[in-house]
């Protein structure tokens, strides 16, 4: 054989074990990332406005996947595909993140703005955003589609006098539209994911500072709940007002909501301490990163936190909201959380 039909022979054989590495174009499937978008660009192909996308990423009805190194999240390709083949899109992705403030709200109730402004602060139907006003107040926003279904759901709430117990709860001033709110945002935040600190961050969020130290009374622990805490992949509020509300609406404030909150983070926090420790000064990264989740895509099913049963206000048992703690919390859990009643009554 000569030196030519050597290098020839060597050549082909390179070539073949190549080839076999190879997937359908001669891309190397190993290696190859998956096709993304940018999100502007995915809003655009679904035919949807941004504001409309990044509601639908929040609500878990488009899949994002976060950016090499950092950044903003991406959309994939496979995952733009899904939606333009249901039957009826995009019309049917733009109802489904369609809201509406009270005038229209109450207009697609057929009822009275005052009578809709009274079933929100009762809490029969929840908020879903907000943005604030020429005067810096809070404008709460609806999905229509809530609406609809509270609507075919409680319907005498609709028409005739108000129900006793929701007209002595409005007369003492209870307002459940921010409370609604927070528990909705919460348990959306814990749907991205099941790595134990993660969850926890997000328990932690609806404490204030003084509370959040009487449960995690480790500086270590809370300074990795701040590094570990999710956030919205969009929709962050951009001026200094709408964080400053932002920041002030996603406090609990109400006696036993900031209790049930405290039991959710101890539950949390005990799962999280099984899992792996807190790092710590001079930690050679033995504690490991959370994970990183597809947002929008639902993850495997986690430990329950919750302690009690929710309680609905009266006459609004259709609503979700966070609870009460029950008579079935433990006196030892009570005392882990150092809860003394303060403010109750």
């Amino acid at each position: 054989m000569t030196v030519k039909e050597v290098l020839r022979a060597h050549t082909a054989a390179h070539e073949d074990a190549s080839a076999e590495t190879k997937g359908e174009g001669g891309r190397v499937p190993s290696v190859a990332p998956a096709a993304t978008v940018a999100a502007g660009r995915a809003s655009q192909e679904l035919g949807v406005r941004r504001a409309e996308f990044e509601l639908a990423v929040h609500l878990g009805l488009i899949a994002v996947t976060g950016a090499p190194g950092g950044g903003r999240p991406r959309v994939h390709e496979d995952e733009i595909a899904r939606l333009r083949e249901q039957p009826g899109f995009p019309d049917a992705l733009v109802e489904r993140v369609r809201t509406v403030g009270t005038a229209q709200a109450a207009a697609l109730l057929d009822i009275a703005p005052a009578r809709f402004t009274r079933l929100a602060r009762a809490g029969c139907v929840s908020p879903v955003t907000f943005y604030l006003n020429r005067y810096r107040a809070v404008v709460w926003l609806y999905l229509a589609d809530e609406l609809a279904a509270f609507a075919a759901r409680e319907p005498e709430l609709l028409a005739g006098r108000t129900p006793p117990g929701m007209r002595t709860m409005l007369e003492s001033g209870a307002d459940w539209r921010a409370r609604n709110w927070r528990s909705q945002r919460i348990d959306r935040l814990l749907d991205r994911t099941t790595d134990p600190w993660a969850r926890t961050a997000v328990q932690a969020s609806a404490l204030d500072p003084v509370q959040l130290a009487e449960v995690v009374d480790d500086p270590y622990e809370r300074a990795y709940l701040v590094r570990v805490r999710p956030e919205p992949v969009f929709g962050r509020p951009g001026s200094m007002a709408a964080r400053e509300a932002m920041a002030e609406l996603m406090l609990a404030d109400d006696p036993d909501e900031i209790l049930w909150r405290r039991v959710n983070l101890t539950l949390e926090l005990d799962s999280a301490r099984e899992d792996r420790p807190a790092p710590r000064p001079g930690d050679d990264g033995g504690a490991r990163a959370t994970p990183p989740a597809r947002a929008g895509a639902r993850p495997r099913a986690v430990r329950p936190a919750p302690a009690a049963e929710p309680a609905a206000p009266p006459a609004c048992t259709g609503a979700s909201r966070p609870a009460v703690v029950g008579r079935t919390t433990r006196k030892g859990l009570l005392g882990r959380l150092g809860w003394r009643g303060r403010g109750a009554g």
